[in-house]
């Protein structure tokens, strides 16, 4: 379909309308509007119900399988029950015979998840009961109604099917009057009439009570302009889950809206559906750019979790107690103290019900066994933890230098350039614009030669123009998604008409990572980094601005079946590509659009956010979000994308995004240019001054990440993560937590001059840990809500008592120039007067970590001593070394120091500076055992 230019010219009207008023809820689908969204949603009215067919049962080493049958419409479908290693059970249910394959979500999971062996502990009619090898976790299999309650040390922690929603539309034939039937459903004119896939035109499958649907846009479906084919009718999958112990849920990110979820009832579900949304509502359940579905249910004893595998538009009820306003009057009359449980019900539009349920028990175990499922972000180059200049976009190589030196004459740090879509021949990807990019590699190598990076963006639409090597390539291939006529789709985006590469089929994927190789894009280096956006994908001319669900895939799969799997699908290529460039450097990426799975390929940030207080504020409570999906290298653009942030915005933005693990301003082309030194002196050196402070951050940043690729665990957390038991740390979202060592609280406020802090509890009595001020080292020893004052430098951030951090304190233009500083070791001790933490160190760019080539090791301060444990033997090389130890939480000032090497001792000067005493100059190697014990 080719645009005319009248078309043209109304989309663009309509892009840049938008742009000043901010998104338009009405252009995207209401769950009214999604007809297997209102059909599952009906289930929650009367109930479905499906039994196990008595007879069926088969227990095997590590599963149990049953068939399940719909009483209503007798038709059939097979349930499997799997044991995973990590207290994590599987459930899947599809039909038995149906009329063709239904889709199973592909390169999602890291792995083929291992199993455990199970064992049958008990057998009643209509009831059995599974346990893992320990018998920690079990599961209850009910047969009639259909149900099972998963335990973890006996304590229920979630029940799957508890109210009776599980809704699985079976595949069937079209009725010979539906097309006349939905020609006008749901009010809207559409074109075009529905053909049979080849699929449907074999044997009937057998009619039974209950066959017909008789939803408007069971069979067609028309939103707006837009037409929905539907070739293979009404095929969703629902399915609710309960959490016993639970009193928040939370997760199932990508939505600008609080960490814990609030409840749907009488309103929209929450909405999990790729979609290119700008200037998003905020306190939304509206669909982003991600999906990522997995929820877990926390109270003081348990926390669990389901990841609802299934790539299809998905949206996902919730139900919590105390929004319940008349269960609550029931249960204040009846003078019951019982709540319902919370629960989520999942419905999605086609596909299978593939579950996984983690059973905790604690909140960091719950994370890890997610994170053990579709795996965690590999340790990335130290570079990217530093600060990422972007906006869209710069406009030559003149401005890029200029950029670059700017930073250096006002002595701000900076690592990363970064080039949006304006540095490409008129968008075409993989080229550059020969008149303002006329030398890139020059461009380049005079960033590298001072330290620093360039990262530049290539999307997935792709110009249809002749004269380009790429489009004339897929085009002659067959690379390029389909119409389910069988044409390669044409729609439009940031070239006019494009069209979209198929990286469901290898081949394509493999075509496409090949263009990275530096004998074909040989216009950059082998250290130009990569920027994925508007993947979702992004159609401007498109249902919801995105691919007509009709679309065909590799394998004869509709995109509706697919869809928020195609930017990660992309991301694979991509990280294909770099790879093969550069076999032994990790390649750095970041993705708009992202599924379960994609933090292996990714970094994330949270999308075309505006200059406001509002959106600064929810970066953090997205990212957290995200944190525990398994995206911990997430961030917000500083300053906001859209609009033009005054001073006092920008800088506490910057302050807020140094203790984000992606810290990337970014802005787009029609506001003000906002480098720190076209602002004045103030503003400027308070940016300066949070960039140094993340800078001196950054080997704990590092750290973080490389023990997440150990350990599974988050880099940043949300309060609960680390204090399960206190109840009013539960909801905060405007605290995070860097591993267990920073509690960071960011001023997010306009105009104040102080803020409130929560220091969260460790037990019912109202303990607390000690918690030191970062800038001053003086303790706060209360849990509970501070009043903190602040000025316009101050970052709130403390330190936890019992954690030892490795900092670097000098001052670098970038931080690939840090390799070889010295380190500080800041150990701030608790009650008892210890503390423990850990360094990691390598070459910070290549993948010789895997062959042992780093140095681990764990630093503990107990009986005023600091000594240190290598884990595992240090096999990397640093000329770096130990120049200072921080010590907060001394009850007197030490004389002295002694520091003790391979027998040999040395006394050290102590100096005290605030409410912490310094120990000067160790001057130890980092691979060394030492002992340095203070003298009084």
């Amino acid at each position: 379909m080719h645009l005319t230019l009248g078309i043209i010219l109304a989309i663009i009207g309509s892009l840049m309308l938008t742009s000043v008023t901010g998104v338009d809820p009405n252009n995207f689908k209401t769950c009214e509007q999604s007809s297997f969204c209102r059909r599952s949603r009906k289930i929650q009215s009367s109930g479905s119900k499906y039994a196990i067919i008595p007879g069926t049962l088969n227990t095997y080493a590590d599963s149990l399988t049953a068939d399940l049958i719909n009483k209503e419409n007798h038709h059939q479908f097979t349930f499997k029950l799997e044991g995973l290693v990590g207290s994590t059970f599987r459930l899947q249910i599809d039909e038995k015979q149906p009329l063709h394959p239904r889709y199973r979500v592909e390169d999602a999971l890291k792995e083929q998840p291992k199993t455990a062996r199970i064992s049958v502990q008990k057998e009643t009619d209509g009831e059995i009961t599974i346990s893992t090898d320990d018998h920690k976790n079990k599961a209850v299999i009910h047969g009639d109604p259909f149900r099972i309650d998963f335990y973890e040390n006996d304590v229920l922690v979630v029940t799957a099917n508890a109210k009776n929603w599980l809704y699985f539309e079976h595949l069937r034939q079209k009725p010979a009057d539906a097309a006349s039937a939905d020609a006008n459903a749901d009010g809207e004119a559409g074109a075009g009439n529905a053909v049979a896939d080849d699929d449907q035109q074999q044997a009937e499958a057998p009619k039974a009570p209950g066959e017909a649907i008789d939803d408007p846009g069971a069979w067609e479906e028309n939103f707006k302009s837009h037409h929905d084919s539907k070739p293979h009718g009404p095929e969703a999958v629902a399915l609710d889950f309960s959490f016993p112990e639970a009193e928040v849920l939370f997760g199932i990110p990508e939505h600008a809206d609080n960490f814990v979820l609030r409840s749907t009832s009488g309103t929209d579900p929450y909405r999990l559906y790729n979609l290119d949304v700008f200037e998003y509502v905020l306190e939304s359940k509206m669909a982003l750019y991600g999906s990522v579905p997995v929820l877990y249910g926390h109270g003081p004893r348990r926390t669990a979790g389901v990841y609802w595998q299934n790539v299809a538009e998905t949206w996902v009820d919730i139900y919590t107690a105390e929004t319940n306003v008349v269960s609550s009057l029931v249960n204040f009359v009846s003078g019951s103290r019982k709540s319902p449980s919370p629960a989520a019900h999942f419905i999605s539009e086609s596909g299978i019900v593939d579950a996984f349920i983690v059973l905790g028990p604690k909140p960091i175990d719950a994370f890890k066994q997610y994170a053990a499922l579709t795996g965690t972000h590999p340790l990335p180059q130290f570079f990217s933890l530093g600060y990422h200049q972007s906006r869209w976009n710069y406009n030559d190589e003149r401005d890029v230098a200029s950029v670059s030196s700017k930073f250096d004459e006002y002595d701000i740090p900076m690592d990363t350039m970064w080039l949006d879509i304006e540095y490409t021949d008129g968008k075409r990807y993989f080229t550059w614009d020969k008149f303002k990019f006329p030398e890139p590699l020059t461009m380049i190598k005079n960033l590298t030669d001072v330290g620093r990076h360039l990262v530049i963006i290539i999307d997935p639409h792709i110009k249809r123009d002749t004269g380009y090597f790429f489009h004339n390539d897929c085009t002659e291939r067959g690379y390029y998604v389909k119409t389910r006529d069988g044409n390669d789709y044409d729609g439009w985006c940031w070239p006019g008409s494009s069209s979209y590469p198929d990286f469901f089929n290898p081949v394509v994927r493999d075509y496409y990572a090949g263009q990275y190789a530096l004998s074909k894009f040989n216009t950059v280096s082998e250290n130009t980094m990569i920027w994925n956006d508007m993947n979702e994908p992004s159609v401007f001319n498109g249902p919801e601005v995105t691919a007509p669900k009709d679309l065909v895939h590799y394998g004869n799969w509709e995109h509706r079946d697919v869809h928020n799997l195609y930017g990660h699908m992309h991301l694979m290529g991509t990280f294909a590509g770099l790879q093969q460039r550069d076999p032994n450097q990790r390649p750095f990426i970041l993705t708009r659009a992202h599924f379960a799975g994609s933090q292996r390929y990714a970094a994330i940030w949270t999308g075309d956010n505006m200059a406001e207080w509002s959106h600064l504020q929810h970066s953090i409570k997205m990212c957290l979000t995200e944190a525990v999906a398994g995206f911990s290298f997430c961030g917000a653009d500083v300053g906001g994308f859209f609009g033009n942030p005054e001073s006092e915005l920008l800088e506490r933005w910057y302050q807020t995004g140094a203790f984000l693990p992606f810290f990337r301003g970014h802005a787009h082309i029609d506001t003000k240019r906002r480098e720190p030194w076209l602002y004045s002196e103030r503003t400027r050196l308070v940016i300066r001054d949070a960039l140094l402070k993340r800078y001196s951050y950054l080997p704990l940043w590092y750290t973080a990440f490389y023990e997440l690729e150990l350990k599974n665990e988050p880099v940043i957390r949300p309060l609960l993560t680390h204090y399960p038991t206190d109840k009013e740390s539960f909801s905060i979202d405007s605290q995070l937590l860097v591993q267990d060592r920073l509690l960071v609280r960011p001023v997010m406020q306009q105009g104040v001059s102080k803020v409130d802090v929560y220091f969260p509890a460790i037990d019912d009595k109202k303990n607390g840990d000690y918690w030191y001020d970062v800038d001053t080292y003086q303790r706060q020893e209360r849990a509970g809500y501070e009043s903190v004052p602040v000025t316009e430098y101050k970052i709130p951030v403390w330190q936890r008592g019992g954690s030892i951090l490795p900092k670097k304190e000098r001052q670098r233009r970038a931080s690939t120039l840090m390799l070889h500083d010295p380190y500080t070791l800041i150990v701030c001790l608790d009650r008892q007067g210890k503390a423990e933490g850990t360094l990691y160190l390598d070459d910070e760019k290549s993948y010789e970590y895997r062959q042992g080539q780093y140095i681990y090791v764990n630093y503990e301060f107990a009986q005023n001593q600091l000594t240190n444990r290598f884990i595992g033997k240090p096999k990397y090389k640093s000329d770096a070394w130990i120049e200072r130890v921080v010590i907060a939480g001394l009850s007197t000032v030490p004389q002295s120091a002694t520091i003790t090497v391979n027998g040999v001792s040395q006394r050290l000067e102590v100096l005290q500076q605030d409410h912490a005493v310094i120990v000067r100059k160790p001057g130890i190697k980092m691979d060394v055992d030492f002992a340095i014990k203070l003298n009084y």
